[in-house]
């Protein structure tokens, strides 16, 4: 109600928040006018008194009692809803604490990252809308939902802000100051490159499209329009059925969640993906003993044996051997499937056979076709697609009885090098193979002998014909077959020779895998531990192969010690290693940079011109010159010194010095191996006063890059030595070494305001461009158009620029007409910029 629609007795304060929830303390009202008489006087007896109260709590009850009755539908409440007399006003409509809670709203205790509190805002404004609780109350009850961290976090504020602030924002503002708390920079990073790996694993769609959406929430600009989102959700699907969902050409995300479903299903069913992808990271390899080990990281490449593999049991309802911790989630374990996940199973059982994975129409079990129908018909009328064979895809018979089913297989296990060495139940070794050094796994896991095809080629012999193919079951699950064998191979191990037939394959990081073809053939025995072999020999004779075992540091022998193991039959190598790099692009190959080679000199001319910036020194009020001992420097650095200090005397960059200043010189190795001369300006760099020149905020310089799709990026030649100092500062750079005492006429490193100096000269160079077509982060220069058109023109016009400043740039650094740019960390793109995963934010 409206104050104006009550009959307010001289002195009587009228309380306008009576009808409110008392949920903090109110402010005083004071709604008498100047033009009331005044109050009455005080009551000076306990009879004057108690009258005085007795006649308030009347009033105030009568008072309560017709507010009671307006809310409960009476005049003023059919005023309110424009059905009486609106003289008296809107009021304006709020709700209870318990209102709000009994809609169900979402407690936040500060943790779960960006995604959860996305979560909660939306819940929270759903809450908001549903209760229709007034602007004035919306932080209250919203902040009352807080627990834990995040009502720690509240409290803090309110005790910093006080409670009428704190109380009196409004929601828009509790919004930004939680972001800012729980969606900073680097956590939006992090899920950057989270979204940009996001994949689906094994056939858990739910799992996949949920995190999507729950991503796409928090840093929707990553699939911002429609037709990005549905590319990125399609990029993450499994490989088995991706290429169906692209042909599809979905318009819009929920068509491609429906058909990737489908489609999840359809493979589930076929068993092209599994229920547990756990179970493809276990492999148990077959000893020669009966007993099984494990390998963690191996690459498998399986083969059924005729009649003696057993057929691997694809019952996803029972359980696999999970880690020791066992599930550690939150979400149930579903009865039927005995997974964890929420909601409704989506996997079907079927009712003929009892497993999950079918539906009964497409169970392959026998007696499926006694009612008549064709092998592969799904009902009567002829719809849905043929279930034939799954092994050679013919539709007169099912995968159990294809007669290609029990073709000869066989079984291998391949392990990188490096991980085999280390690995202490496998053995390895370099060995002759028909007069070739071959690096050799010997393996009982594998049923046959094998040899990768490039050793194939490097031997240069010809291979034989199989009867019958091998089908070969890659480790992502892929079928290869393999219809060739190399017989009567030589195996040289020690003085001996022995016969081995190789079937050629991919194996990845050896060159020989010998199988237990080979192994049980010769009666070997393979002591793992030990990495050695056993292999009996006649006259009661073993042969012992010793396998190669764990590297150890290189160490350098004597020319002596070196001929000793050579006459023992040590394998020796001489390699002569080279520094091949790539073909670089040349200047006179790039459209526009042709035109200016002045710009990309070999090195810089000698002294820059005067610029319209000048390097200064200034000192704080009573600072005295500091010198300082030279560092200690090795041999090597010693002459890197020399020539350093004599190639900046050519170049006119320093001079000999009698100055009171001294700062120490020390080496930093480079990228590429070479090293740089610093000084340490440190002492000198505590007595100067900072230049407050702002340099530009990362956020703010790919704020212009977006929609752009064609880059140049330019990186000036030494850009502080193209700045002089101002003459009276040049004293004050003077550096000790062990060959003089030196000053620089440039700008060196190491001095605190250099950075801030350097970027006031490129902006005041650049300031017609900038933000228009090129951004500038002190030496780097990035150049960036929307059409190609436009780059030539703007490319053109910046090297035109660079010319007439007199500003060279290292053309072996620069990058020029390139669609993708790596930038301060980051790849621009024109799909959007994304952090550099392999950038190094602490170099």
């Amino acid at each position: 109600m409206d104050k104006s629609s009550h009959d307010v007795k001289p002195g009587e304060v009228y309380d306008a928040q009576e009808r409110k929830v008392n949920m903090a303390p109110r402010k005083a009202v004071n709604a008498r006018n100047d033009d009331q008489p005044p109050p009455p006087p005080l009551p000076k007896t306990a009879e004057e008194l108690n009258a005085l109260l007795e006649e308030r709590i009347s009033a105030a009850i009568a008072q309560y009692e017709a507010n009671r009755t307006q809310d409960s539908g009476g005049p003023s409440s059919a005023r309110r809803n424009g059905h009486g007399d609106s003289s008296g006003g809107n009021a304006v409509q709020g709700c209870t604490f318990k209102q709000f809670l009994d809609c169900k709203p979402m407690n936040y205790d500060g943790t779960g990252g960006a995604v959860a509190f996305v979560r909660w805002t939306e819940k929270t404004e759903a809450t908001i809308r549903m209760s229709k609780c007034t602007a004035d109350q919306q932080v209250t009850f919203a902040t009352g939902l807080f627990v834990d961290e995040a009502l720690t976090w509240w409290n803090l504020q309110v005790q910093t802000l006080g409670d009428e602030a704190a109380y009196g924002m409004t929601w828009d503002e509790l919004k930004e100051k939680m972001r800012e708390k729980y969606c900073s920079r680097a956590e939006l990073q992090r899920l950057e490159t989270e979204f940009w790996h996001l994949t689906m694993v094994g056939a858990d769609i739910t799992g996949y499209t949920r995190r999507f959406h729950d991503l796409s929430r928090v840093i929707p600009y990553m699939v911002t329009p429609e037709f990005k989102r549905v590319e990125r959700y399609i990029w993450g699907l499994a490989p088995e059925f991706r290429g169906m969902v692209t042909s599809a050409k979905p318009q819009t995300i929920t068509e491609a969640v429906t058909l990737a479903v489908s489609l999840t299903e359809d493979c589930v069913r076929m068993e092209k993906l599994s229920l547990n992808p756990t179970e493809k990271t276990e492999t148990h390899v077959e000893s020669s003993g009966d007993k099984k080990r494990k390998h963690s990281t191996l690459n498998q490449v399986t083969r059924n044996n005729k009649g003696s593999n057993k057929k691997r049991d694809t019952n996803p309802s029972k359980e696999s051997k999970t880690s020791a911790k066992g599930y550690q989630g939150t979400m149930p374990k579903c009865q039927k499937c005995k997974y964890h996940h929420d909601g409704a199973c989506r996997i079907p059982r079927c009712d003929k056979c009892g497993r999950l994975g079918h539906r009964t129409e497409d169970c392959w079990s026998k007696g499926k076709n006694q009612n008549g129908n064709g092998a592969g018909n799904r009902n009567d009328n002829g719809k849905g697609r043929n279930q034939g064979c799954f092994k050679c895809g013919s539709n007169d018979h099912f995968m159990r009885d294809c007669p290609k089913k029990d073709n000869a297989q066989a079984r291998a296990f391949v392990i990188g090098a490096r991980d085999a060495r280390e690995d202490p139940n496998v053995v390895t070794g370099t060995f002759l193979v028909n007069n070739h050094y071959a690096s050799i796994l010997f393996d009982t896991g594998a049923d046959y002998s094998f040899m990768s095809v490039e050793f194939k080629r490097t031997l240069g012999i010809e291979s034989s014909r199989l009867e019958v193919p091998y089908s070969i079951e890659l480790a992502n699950g892929k079928l290869v077959e393999s219809g060739e064998v190399v017989r009567g191979c030589t195996l040289e191990l020690g003085e001996r020779s022995f016969s081995i037939d190789l079937l050629p394959i991919q194996l990845g990081s050896f060159d020989v895998v010998v199988g237990m073809d080979w192994l049980s053939k010769n009666k070997a025995e393979v002591i793992c531990h030990e990495k050695i072999i056993r292999i009996p020999l006649a006259n009661d004779e073993t042969l012992i192969v010793h396998g190669e075992k764990r590297d150890a540091p290189l160490r350098i022998i004597s020319c002596m010690k070196a001929q000793k193991c050579l006459r023992k039959g040590c394998v020796a190598f001489l390699a002569h290693v080279i520094d091949k790099k790539a073909e670089e692009p040349k200047l006179e190959d790039i459209p526009v940079v042709k035109e200016f080679p002045d710009v990309f000199p070999e090195d810089l001319p000698g002294l820059p011109p005067q610029r319209q910036v000048e390097f200064r020194i200034d000192l704080v009020p009573g600072a005295a010159p500091v010198a300082k001992a030279p560092y200690r420097l090795a041999p090597s650095e010693m002459q890197e010194l020399s020539t350093q200090l004599q190639e900046l005397l050519d170049k006119g960059f320093i001079r000999p010095s009698f100055s009171p200043w001294g700062a120490p010189v020390l080496f930093v190795k480079k990228k590429d191996g070479t090293m740089r001369m610093c000084i340490d300006y440190r002492e000198l760099n505590k007595l100067t006063i900072k230049n407050r020149y702002p340099l530009p905020r990362i956020d703010d310089l790919f704020d212009q890059l977006q929609g752009s799709s064609y880059y140049s990026k330019i990186d000036l030649r030494s850009g502080y030595h193209q700045l002089r100092i101002q003459e009276e500062s040049v004293p004050k750079t003077a550096f000790r070494t062990r060959y003089g005492h030196y000053e620089f006429l440039v700008m060196p490193f190491g001095l605190t305001n250099a950075p801030a100096v350097f970027m006031d000269l490129m902006n005041r160079v650049c300031k017609p461009y900038l933000d228009k077509f090129v951004i500038v982060f002190i030496d780097d220069i990035l150049i960036y158009s929307w059409t190609k058109e436009e780059h030539e023109q703007h490319l053109r016009t910046i090297l035109e620029l660079l010319k007439k400043e007199k500003l060279y740039a290292k053309f072996s650094k620069c990058e020029f007409w390139i669609r993708e740019v790596q930038f301060l960390g980051h790849v621009v793109n024109e799909k959007g910029i994304h952090v550099d995963p392999f950038a190094n934010f602490w170099a």
